[in-house]
C-alpha cells in the first residue's frame, strides 16, 4: 500500500509531502486546482514517461518519492530476479533534471524505467476517466474474466507456450524459406561439386603436368640431345672419357713428386668417375623418353580441365581450388542437415500444438464454468447501483484455431432497460452507466487480484444522488481489502473516507502553486458543504454535511 507520497518541482507544485492511510482515501478540489496533476505525478514514480516540460522550476530537477509497504504481496521474487534489495517498506523514486534526463531508483539503488514500471503495475491500479474506454478492448474484457475465473496461471502458462509456439513457427518458416532457395540452388552446386570431384587436384599438379606435357611434346628433340651428350663422353675416337683417362695416366706418374701433385691425381680421377655415372644416365634417361600421343592428349586433358577450373572459380592456385571444394561439398552436406533441422522442428510443433490446445480448452472450461456467477454478481452491483433493469452478459466465440488468448474471442454485451437486447458496450451504454459497470468489474476484481493499492480517478463521473451514495459504499467495502484512494466532485462520496485530501492552488508572485493539505474534522464539514451548495455553503449545506459525515 502506499504511504506515502513526495512531490517536488512537478508542473504547479512547488513541493508537497502526503501521508496514506490504509483504508479510503478521498482527494476534492476544485476543477483544475490540480488533482490531475498529483495523479501524473504518481504516475511518474510508477514508470510513467515523461519529459522536461513538467519541471516548474526550469533551472532545478523534479523529484517524486512514494513510500510503499510490501510486506503481505510476495514480491520477494520480483526483487531477487531484478538484483535488487527488498525491504517491506520500499521506496520509489525519479528524478528529471534540467536537461530532461531521467533517472529511477529503488531502495536508492538505480533501475532502468521498465523495471520501475514493472513494480508500479504490481502495487497501484489507477483507474483514469478515459480508462472506461478500456471495457471494449478484448484484452482488457479477457483480463477481467481470467481474474474472476481464477485462471490467471492457467492463462500464462498457456501463453508461454503458445508463444514459443509462434517463435519455433516463425524459425519453420525461416528454415524452409532457406530450403526453398536451397532447392533452386542444390543442383548448379551438385554440378559444380561434380566438376571438381572428376579430376583429383593435389598441390603442385598444374605445374607436374605442364612439365611433363612439354617432355611428351619435345620428345624427339630431348633424345636428340640426350644421346648426343652421352656419345661425346663415351663414344667415338675422341670422347672425353679417352682424354680425360690419357690425363689420369699422365698424373699418376708424378705423384711420387708431392702431396700437391697427388691432390691434382685424385681430382682428375674423380671427374673420370663423374663423367662416366653422368654418360650412363644421359642413356638410361635417354632411353626412358617416349613419345606417347595418347598419353600427351590425356596429359593435356588434364591440363585443359585444371586451367578451365582455375578460371572458372577464380582461382589461381591448386590450393584455392581445394578450398572452394570443401566449401561447396560444406554447403551440399548442410541441404541434407537443414532437411533433418525442418522434420525435428516441425515434430516439436506439433508436440507444443499440443499441449497448447490442451491449455487453451482447460481455459475454456474454467472460463464458461465461472462466467454465470460473474454475470450474477454484475448484475447485482448494478441494481444496487440503481439500475435493477440493467443486464450484463459475457459472450464467447469459439474461433477456428487458438489465438493469443486461447480457443474464445470475447465480448461484453450489455442492456439498460427491461427487455432490452444485449448489445456491445460501445453501442448501447451511457457514460454514467460505464462508469457504474466498470466500478462493478473493479470491486469484483479487487477481491480476485491482491493488488495493494487502487485508485479512482473521478468513478462517478454521470451519477448524483443515491447511486452515488451507492458508489461511495462500494468504495468503502473495497477499502476493507485493500487500500483506495478515490478522486472525486460529489459530497455523498468525498464523506465515506476517514481521511480527506484537499488540492487548492494560489497566485504567489509570479506564480500559480498547487497545494494539498490533509483536512481536519471542521475543514471536511466545510468542504463537503461547498460540494452541496452553490458559492459560500449555507447553514443547511453545513447540517447536511456533517449528517453525511456522520452517517460513516
Amino acid at each position: 500500500m502506499l504511504k506515502r507520497l513526495h512531490i517536488s518541482n512537478f508542473a504547479l507544485i512547488e513541493g508537497v509531502k502526503v501521508n496514506f492511510p490504509v483504508n479510503l482515501a478521498i482527494v476534492t478540489g476544485e476543477t483544475g486546482a490540480g488533482k490531475s496533476i498529483f495523479l501524473e505525478a504518481l504516475s511518474l514514480v510508477l514508470g510513467a514517461r515523461t519529459d522536461v516540460g513538467v519541471l516548474q522550476d526550469k533551472t532545478k530537477k523534479c523529484i517524486v518519492e512514494a513510500e510503499f509497504f510490501l510486506g503481505n504481496y510476495n514480491l520477494e521474487e520480483f526483487f531477487k530476479a531484478n538484483e535488487i534489495d527488498f525491504e517491506t517498506t520500499t521506496i520509489l523514486r525519479r528524478e528529471i533534471n534540467p536537461e530532461g534526463k531521467s533517472r529511477a531508483f529503488i531502495n536508492d539503488s538505480p533501475v532502468v524505467i521498465m523495471i520501475l514500471k514493472q513494480l508500479g503495475e504490481k502495487l497501484v491500479d489507477i483507474h483514469s476517466q478515459h480508462e472506461t474506454l478500456m471495457l471494449n478492448q478484448s484484452s482488457f474484457q479477457f483480463d477481467v474474466l481470467d481474474s474472476v475465473a481464477e485462471t490467471q496461471t492457467l492463462i500464462s502458462q498457456y501463453k508461454k507456450q503458445y508463444q514459443l509456439c509462434n517463435q519455433k513457427k516463425k524459425i519453420l518458416a525461416e528454415l524452409e524459406e532457406q530450403e526453398l532457395q536451397a532447392k533452386k540452388d542444390l543442383d548448379y552446386y551438385q554440378f559444380l561439386f561434380n566438376e571438381l570431384e572428376e579430376i583429383t587436384i593435389n598441390s603442385g599438379d598444374l605445374k607436374n603436368l605442364e612439365e611433363e606435357s612439354s617432355t611428351l611434346e619435345n620428345a624427339e628433340f630431348i633424345k636428340l640431345n640426350l644421346l648426343k651428350s652421352a656419345n661425346a663422353i663415351s663414344d667415338g675416337d675422341s670422347n672425353l672419357l679417352s682424354h680425360l683417362a690419357l690425363i689420369k695416366q699422365q698424373l699418376q706418374q708424378v705423384v711420387k713428386f708431392g702431396d700437391s701433385y697427388k691432390t691434382l691425381s685424385e681430382r682428375a680421377n674423380s671427374l673420370y668417375i663423374e663423367l662416366k655415372e653422368l654418360a650412363n644416365d644421359l642413356e638410361d634417361t635417354e632411353s626412358k623418353v617416349v613419345f606417347d600421343q595418347n598419353k600427351l592428349e590425356d596429359i593435356n586433358s588434364k591440363l585443359d580441365k585444371l586451367n578451365r577450373l582455375l578460371k572458372k572459380h577464380n582461382a589461381k592456385t591448386e590450393e584455392e581450388l581445394i578450398s572452394i571444394k570443401q566449401t561447396i561439398e560444406e554447403k551440399l552436406q548442410q541441404f541434407g542437415s537443414l532437411e533433418n533441422q525442418i522434420e525435428s522442428l516441425k515434430k516439436e510443433i506439433t508436440s507444443i500444438k499440443k499441449d497448447v490446445t490442451q491449455l487453451a480448452t482447460d481455459l475454456t472450461k474454467k472460463r464458461k464454468a465461472g462466467i454465470p456467477a460473474f454475470e450474477k454478481e454484475i448484475k447485482t452491483i448494478l441494481n444496487d447501483l440503481s439500475m435493477p433493469n440493467a443486464n450484463f452478459k459475457v459472450e464467447l466465440e469459439t474461433l477456428p484455431e487458438f489465438g493469443a488468448n486461447g480457443f474464445e474471442a470475447i465480448q461484453f454485451l450489455f442492456s439498460a432497460n427491461k427487455g432490452g437486447d444485449f448489445k456491445a458496450l460501445n453501442k448501447v451504454a451511457s457514460g454514467g452507466e460505464l462508469s457504474r459497470l466498470m466500478l462493478s468489474i473493479k470491486s469484483i476484481m479487487a477481491t480476485k487480484k491482491a493488488l495493494p493499492t487502487i485508485i479512482f480517478d473521478e468513478i462517478d463521473t454521470g451519477v448524483s444522488g443515491d447511486v452515488a451514495d451507492k458508489i461511495g459504499q462500494i468504495l468503502l467495502r473495497m477499502s476493507e481489502k485493500m487500500q483506495v484512494i478515490s478522486i472525486t466532485h460529489l459530497p455523498q462520496i468525498a464523506s465515506k473516507g476517514k481521511f480527506h485530501l484537499f488540492v487548492y492552488k494560489n497566485d504567489e508572485s509570479s506564480k500559480t502553486i498547487s497545494h494539498i493539505k490533509e483536512l481536519n474534522k471542521d475543514e471536511r464539514v466545510v468542504e463537503i458543504a461547498k460540494m452541496l451548495s452553490t458559492g459560500n455553503p449555507t447553514a443547511s449545506a453545513i447540517k447536511n454535511a456533517k449528517d453525511l459525515l456522520n452517517q460513516n
